[in-house]
């Protein structure tokens, strides 16, 4: 056959002897086909043993067949390990010839990506019709509004404290929204992948449409992490961006009671202290969470917001 992948182990007391084995490399059956020899040294017998079970199992060769899964059945044997084998030895343990099942997930992950990456993603996925537009989107012109007659929730959230907040919202006659574009919406349907430049480039509009809006959810939740895993960004910079560009809305985030913003549990000192600098930084309204609506550990982040 043709060898497809080849690549050869190392390490501290292997010796490779290698032959006519690399990728594209066809063997044939009719003269001698050894692809490389392994060699281990080691203080004693079952220490090389297991340098050599160790490289074996680095190895990895597609395309053709090997003696790869039999050399490590006889690797594992307790007979030959201990030097107790005789001439009928593989005659007597006939579960040495038990094949190896390898998955070779990463070789047929490439030739998936490949397929995708040459003859793009297969129908059977749902990718039909012309690929997505290259236009860059088109950022609304809303005019100003200059005749506010009342006061913002932002306004009265500041000036006259979170009572007089939640005063303001029950005596409100009309509907009130959050808008979630710039959290839970980017989360759920872009990975949280979208940047602070993108959500400021549209901050003015978005100041403007969604002037008497209830809250403006923007921070917490993944957001969080992702800007700094992902997308090499500052989430307490982005946070005080925000303020700045949309001075007017009071702010909303996700907050996962004692995971605050995280995967584990934390310290109540943590996430009191975290609320305390989210406030600082911005923040107004904190939308506490549990996946499992777990009551103790949303008391926590209750507690925590109301101090």
């Amino acid at each position: 056959g043709t060898i497809d992948v080849f690549r050869m182990p190392c390490g501290f007391g292997i010796r490779l002897d290698d032959g006519p084995g690399f990728p594209g490399a066809k063997i044939t059956p009719h003269y001698d086909s050894l692809l490389v020899k392994i060699t281990a040294k080691a203080r004693n017998r079952k220490d090389a043993a297991a340098k050599l079970i160790r490289a074996l199992r680095e190895f990895r060769v597609r395309g053709v067949q090997t003696n790869k899964s039999f050399l490590l059945n006889v690797l594992q044997n307790r007979e030959f390990l201990e030097g107790e084998v005789t001439t009928g030895f593989i005659a007597a343990n006939p579960n040495l010839m038990e094949p190896l099942k390898e998955k070779d997930r990463a070789q047929k992950l490439l030739a998936y990506i490949g397929e995708v990456v040459v003859n793009g993603t297969p129908k059977s996925l749902g990718a039909t019709g012309d690929p997505p537009s290259s236009v860059d989107p088109i950022v609304p012109e809303i005019p100003p509004n200059h005749k506010q007659k009342k006061d913002s929730l932002k306004k009265i959230f500041d000036r006259d404290g979170p009572e007089a907040f939640a005063k303001a919202v029950r005596q409100n006659e009309g509907l009130l929204i959050t808008d979630t574009t710039w959290r839970d919406a980017h989360q759920s349907l872009l990975a949280t992948r979208l940047r602070t430049i993108d959500m400021l480039n549209i901050a003015e509009p978005t100041s403007t449409a969604l002037r008497n809006a209830y809250s403006l959810e923007c921070w917490g939740g993944a957001t969080f992490d992702v800007s700094m895993r992902f997308l090499n960004e500052c989430p307490w910079d982005r946070l005080a961006s925000f303020r700045e560009a949309v001075p007017d809305i009071p702010f909303q985030m996700l907050l996962r009671g004692a995971n605050a913003v995280g995967y584990t549990s934390y310290a109540d000192n943590v996430v009191f202290e975290f609320c305390r600098l989210a406030k600082e930084a911005g923040m107004d309204v904190f939308r506490v969470f549990d996946s499992l609506n777990y009551v103790e550990n949303m008391r926590l982040g209750i507690d925590a917001v109301g101090e």
